[in-house]
């Protein structure tokens, strides 16, 4: 490790020592000498910290910067520690009993501090706490806490520390980290030797299997993905605390003082010792530019930082991708180091344990070896049979994952070591080797599992050179609030979501499209579609057009057939189709199923879109996908399925209503209901209605309407948590009148929720029954009871008119999460006549914000339209809301001037309160001057 460059310039032990030496000589009483050398620390500190800070800022190396503040709490430590036993507590001669040592543990043991990070300190005596003891670590504590440190302690002799580490990995793995810092070096030197001799000696296995135990679950915790969007840097998955367990283990194991030792002694190669240092570099950078950004000790990589992040670390925006996504694609990348780091290490710590296999739980056990497909069974899982394997034959690169899958074993992270080191033969030869695609091909559309295959060539990094166009979304970042995932991760996942599909394991959250996929004939080009609809995002323009054109190259390279491949192009085309209809279009228009199935023309074209469409959405997030989203999908395939095969007399939507009514009227009946209150309910119910909910939605509302009617309750407000969704369904029963909508909008926006959906719908009685969905303003389920019991209030307040929206509203306005700050949405407003006969739809596009919703319905009221039905969709920080609208006489908006006045009042209404409020103050300010 380098020397430490101007070690003088962050703390002159030599000129702090005179200062202290001059405040000694003053005669001044003891409390006021106290607070006085309280404050040459904290300058000393202060300063130090500027000095490390500017090196930061100039170099922009985080391995440099937590050395040096380890450096400078080294000294100051050192520091504080002379003068309380100098100045304050001197003793002429000290006894035996008396001397101390301070030990540095956990990371500052390590010699690694972050900005914030906290300073963990061992004060080790050699048998007992004395008086004396107890006055010196009390005045270093507590001068070190007055800087404004944060330090974890403890007090212990070697036979403490020996007996709790012994119980406590924590504590064993905190002392393995353990540094002479001062004092008595004697006493650190014993606690060290009985450590090594105690603690360590024949328990390595035992430790091991803890620390992944450990980080398994750390992992599971934190999501068990390294391709979240808001990764962790320090506990997340190929995060920093990846890095620590390897070279904890690697300290416990072989006993070594770093990684490079590793390569020096054989037991890892070179490369991958330079891997190790190049990621921990690289994440140490990032974590000392989010400690600085924040001024806190601030581990997650949120949206609002990652921008500001990328341009100190010199990611400069291109063409086709912004710099914070080329940032983070880096990071994404890294984490993959880590994560191949991690399973390199773990073989070659097995093979340590070799003569106890079973213990170390690392991979499946076989009893002897066996030659599966030209590989060897090693200790269960797939290896090699010669080093140079894949030098002469590089196809069986593609054949180790092949045979892994199809034999359902691990491979060995011997043999992922020895893909990484050859994934150069992967050249254009191999890519147009029949074989090698065949092999590809099977076990993309294998009937077993693809998600674990394709998961692990990614990881490998296999797939993007075997695919260079897939190579060029791994790690690739989507820069929003709406997806979760990279897209390589999201797309590896919808292949296994496509699968779970097949298997039949998602009948109750996707019935249709579980029920339907077995009816498809091109099962080839729907998984081949699956896998590279989104391979062509971050290229500039639309990626499904442009992901199209990658496919027609592919598909024959696959061996597709030439109509495969015109089916996969064409999926890939129109992935999106299916979802826009669904969930912004009226699909109770005629029209809107009319214009649907011309653009998808025959029954197995709809199949294929509707399988590729729910794996794709439910990929996205864990919470995307929900019962309504998979209704209107459901009813939208129905209507279309109809007119493709005949049902253009709409015969089997009459027999869906039928269906829905009897099954309501048998759940009626069982509960005693008489049979002309059951006839009277179903009578209210336009044939819309019927086809828009299932039965158990039905069924609660009946009993909702009965018991508003039975009392005659002028307004009704029912709540329902949906803690899997993590939002709250609010049905409101009401009289319907123009402006209804904007009301309850404005009532929700007030009571501090955040509306994601909404349905409206109203009964042949003339009454309002709308369903929506709401959060509160951190995304969670607006289930408190106090604020559910205030929205009820609020919406019966705001219907009766005894309460002023816009004067509510003002103070709300412009408030919101902080992460959602930093992106941009254009605002834009679409008015259309062509997807509907009798209205006009209107699309609104913007940045989500409470009260958005209210701010859209009414300037719709205040224009003089009349809403029909609303389709409210969220996607992370970007809403899209369509409208199908009429005017005050019922028919559709139709006049140049009027559709502009419409245009411009709804993108007023999408301006964002803060920007126009800090408008007209610099219009004021200027005005001033």
């Amino acid at each position: 490790m380098s020397k430490i460059k101007g070690q003088r310039a962050i703390i002159h032990r030599k000129a702090i020592i005179a200062r202290l030496d001059e405040l000694s000589a003053e005669d001044l009483p003891k409390n006021k000498r106290r607070m006085k050398a309280l404050e040459i620390f904290k300058q000393v500190l202060a300063s130090g910290r500027a000095e490390v800070r500017a090196r930061f800022d100039a170099h922009g190396d985080g391995t440099a910067t937590v050395r040096e503040n380890c450096l400078l709490i080294d000294q100051l430590v050192r520091l504080v520690h002379d003068y309380a036993c100098d100045r304050e507590f001197p003793q002429g001669v000290r006894t035996a009993g008396e001397t101390m040592s301070l030990v540095a543990v956990g990371g500052y043991g390590r010699g690694e501090l972050s900005p914030h990070s906290d300073i963990d300190l061992l004060f080790l005596l050699p048998y007992k706490r004395m008086p004396y003891h107890e006055q010196v670590v009390e005045f270093i504590l507590y001068m070190l806490w007055d800087m404004g440190l944060k330090v974890g302690h403890s007090t212990r002799s070697a036979e403490d520390c020996v007996r709790n580490a012994k119980a406590d990995l924590t504590v064993r793995t905190a002392l393995l980290e353990m540094r002479w810092l001062w004092g008595d070096q004697a006493l650190f030197e014993d606690l060290r030797t009985r450590y090594r001799a105690e603690i360590i000696t024949g328990t390595a296995e035992a430790f091991v299997e803890s620390k992944l135990a450990e980080r398994d679950s750390r992992h599971s915790s934190m999501g068990d993905s390294r391709y979240v969007l808001e990764p962790n840097v320090k506990e997340g998955k190929g995060g920093l605390r990846d890095l620590h367990t390897l070279y904890w283990i690697a300290k416990y194991v072989y006993r070594v003082e770093n990684v490079a030792e590793l390569a020096e002694k054989g037991i890892i190669s070179r490369p991958a010792a330079r891997r190790f240092a190049k990621a921990q570099a690289f994440l140490w950078a990032v974590r000392c530019h989010l400690h600085y950004l924040t001024d806190r000790p601030e581990d997650r990589l949120t949206f609002d930082v990652q921008p500001e992040i990328a341009v100190r670390m010199h990611y400069a925006d291109r063409a086709c991708s912004r710099g914070v996504e080329r940032f983070m694609k880096h990071y994404f990348l890294i984490a993959k180091d880590v994560g191949d780091l991690t399973r390199l290490f773990c073989a070659v710590t097995e093979e340590t344990f070799k003569t106890k296999p079973r213990r170390l739980q690392l991979g499946r056990l076989f009893s002897r070896r066996t030659i599966v497909g030209g590989f060897q069974l090693e200790g269960g899982r797939l290896d090699v049979c010669a080093q140079n394997q894949f030098e002469t034959d590089p196809v069986g690169m593609i054949r180790l994952f092949h045979t892994a899958l199809e034999h359902g074993v691990d491979i060995h992270p011997h043999a992922l070591d020895l893909v990484h080191r050859n994934l150069k033969r992967i050249d254009a030869g191999m890519r147009n080797d029949p074989a090698a695609n065949r092999l590809f091909v099977e076990m993309l559309t294998s009937r077993k599992n693809p998600e674990v295959a394709l998961r692990h060539m990614n990881e490998a990094g296999v797939l993007g050179r075997f695919i260079p166009d897939f190579g060029r979304v791994v790690a690739q970042m989507q820069y929003d609030m709406y997806h979760v995932y990279t897209v390589d991760e999201h797309t590896v996942q919808a292949l296994g979501i496509l699968h779970a599909i097949e298997r039949g394991d998602l009948k109750d959250e996707a019935p249709t499209s579980s029920e339907v996929i077995h009816q498809v004939v091109s099962r080839r080009a729907l998984f081949v579609a699956v896998f590279c609809h989104d391979i062509a995002k971050g290229r500039g323009g639309d990626h499904s057009t442009l992901g199209a054109e990658v496919v027609m190259k592919l598909g024959p390279r696959f061996g597709l057939t030439d109509e495969e491949t015109e089916s996969a192009a064409w999926l890939v085309r129109e992935h999106l189709s299916m979802s826009r209809v669904a969930f912004k279009r009226d699909i109770d228009d005629s029209k809107t199923i009319s214009d649907f199935v011309a653009l998808v023309q025959s029954p197995e074209r709809l199949r294929l879109l509707l399988c590729l469409t729910v794996a794709d959405i439910r990929a996205v997030g864990p919470t995307v996908w929900n019962a309504w989203k998979a209704g209107l999908l459901r009813e939208l395939y129905s209507r279309a399925l109809e007119v493709m095969t005949g049902g253009l007399s709409g015969t089997a939507r009459a027999a869906r209503i039928k269906a829905a009514q009897d099954a309501l009227r048998s759940e009626l009946f069982k509960l005693s209901w008489p049979p002309e209150d059951i006839e009277a309910h179903i009578a209210r119910g336009y044939s819309t209605y019927w086809t828009t909910f299932d039965t158990p939605i039905h069924l609660r509302h009946a009993r909702l309407v009965r018991e508003a009617e039975a009392v005659r309750a002028p307004l009704t407000v029912e709540p329902r948590v949906d803690s899997h969704r993590a939002v709250t369904e609010i049905i409101v029963y009401t009289g319907d009148h123009p402006g209804l909508f904007s009301q309850i909008a404005g009532a929700m926006a007030v009571s501090g929720a955040n509306i994601v959906d909404a349905k409206i719908i109203t009964l042949a009685n003339g009454m309002a029954l709308d369903t929506f969905c709401i959060q509160d303003s951190d995304g969670g389920a607006f289930d408190s009871p106090a604020k559910l019991a205030k929205l009820a209030t609020c919406v019966e307040q705001v219907l009766s008119g005894r309460t002023r929206l816009d004067r509510e509203l003002a103070a709300r306005k412009g408030k919101l999460p902080s992460r959602a700050h930093v992106f941009k949405v254009p605002p834009r407003v679409l008015v259309d006549n062509m997807p509907s006969r009798s209205h006009t739809v209107v699309e609104v596009n913007g940045r989500d914000r409470p009260g958005l919703l209210y701010d859209i319905t009414n300037a719709m009221t205040n224009v003089g339209l009349q809403i029909s039905s609303a389709h409210i969709s969220t996607y992370g920080e970007r809403v899209v809301d369509v409208f199908y609208v009429k005017d005050v006489f019922g028919h559709k908006i139709e006049h140049g001037r009027k559709l502009d006045q419409i245009k411009a009042a709804l993108l007023a209404a999408l301006e964002d309160p803060a920007a126009k409020a800090a408008a007209k103050t610099g219009d004021g300010t200027k005005a001033a001057e």
